[in-house]
């Protein structure tokens, strides 16, 4: 007993009434209804509707031949889609094979066609076809994996925004695109202001949702998508701001401090009432003389000058200018 197909299609491109007849007997036999076409446009319609797993394709068809029937189906093709053709022809010449190897077919059966090698050959393209599709799937959900082990890579597990890591990568990516575009890069640390005495008065767990909160408003008072909102570490965020000038930064800087006091979380261990931030900027046009680490180094001086200034607001420094310097240039007044 033939063993049966299952679910599988067969498109049969043949113009002779007898063969047609027979190629169908025999695939009805294996639990196969064919689908049949007269001519080579017929043919390709017929697969652009069905989309079938086998084509039988005789070469000599009356309007276009096999060989450019299969050349138009696989143009239609995705990377990852693959159907199995079969040529049927009287012609056995070598370069007659290489013909239909060349316009796309996979395989050559010599007419009239046998009943078992038929079958025979209908089954193990049938195999071929299940395995292309199980690799596409599989393929597919280890892209799908990948992808997603790369974004936790990138993330912070605790707030969902991007981690050190990423702003790390993001901060090199924008340098070199502002200095190229001789446009200005700003920075903007964050951190939020008496968190110590929140995480005792409270508990670490209301600490945690207090950083979730404070990212996700970190994240909304970005204006656009090429902006990046990172967790530094702790309680501390910084903003990564292509092609933006100082008064730019100045204005997300206080978007940041109003969405989080806006946010009215209690905090009983600050004079404030309420969680707020502080925030330091620095901005920079960057060139190959500066550098990336004296950027990051004066936004963190002007955000602890922030925090001298009694919290809840912004302060800002100019590139290479430090808490250091400034308490020199203080003294220096003094004398």
């Amino acid at each position: 007993m033939n063993k049966k197909l299952g679910k599988v299609k067969v498109l049969v491109a043949e113009d002779s009434k007898v063969a047609i007849k027979a190629i169908t007997i025999y695939l009805e036999e294996v639990g196969v209804q064919p689908l049949i076409a007269e001519t080579g446009n017929a043919a390709v319609e017929l697969y652009r509707k069905e989309r079938p797993d086998i084509i039988l394709l005789d070469v000599i068809l009356p309007d276009i031949d096999g060989f450019e029937v299969a050349r138009q189906i696989r143009q239609m093709q995705g990377k990852d889609d693959w159907t199995a053709i079969i040529f049927l022809s009287v012609m056995s010449k070598d370069e007659d094979l290489a013909r239909g190897i060349e316009a796309g077919g996979d395989d050559y059966l010599i007419k009239p066609v046998g009943r078992v090698v038929l079958q025979a050959k209908v089954a193990a393209m049938h195999r071929l076809v299940r395995m292309q599709r199980a690799l596409v799937k599989l393929t597919g959900q280890l892209n799908e994996a990948n992808q997603k082990l790369q974004h936790l890579s990138m993330t912070d597990s605790l707030t969902g925004i991007a981690n050190r890591r990423l702003f790390d990568d993001l901060l090199v990516r924008e340098w070199r695109r502002c200095t190229r575009l001789k446009k200005p890069l700003s920075v903007i640390m964050i951190d939020a202001d008496f968190f110590k005495s929140y995480n005792d008065i409270y508990g670490h767990q209301a600490g945690d949702d207090c950083l979730r909160a404070i990212a996700s408003q970190v994240a909304h008072a970005t204006p656009r998508a090429s902006d990046l909102a990172a967790r530094y570490g702790g309680e501390e965020f910084v903003l990564v701001l292509g092609e933006t000038d100082e008064d730019g930064a100045r204005w997300v800087a206080n978007r940041i401090c109003q969405y989080v006091s806006g946010l009215k979380m209690m905090h009983e261990g600050s004079p404030h009432d309420y969680v707020t931030v502080s925030c330091g900027i620095c901005c920079v046009l960057p060139t190959s003389e500066l550098s990336m680490e004296k950027l990051l180094k004066s936004a963190d001086s002007a955000l602890y000058a922030a925090k001298r200034q009694g919290r809840n607001g912004i302060a800002y420094m100019n590139y290479g200018q430090t808490t250091e310097s400034v308490v020199a240039e203080e003294a220096t007044k003094l004398r």
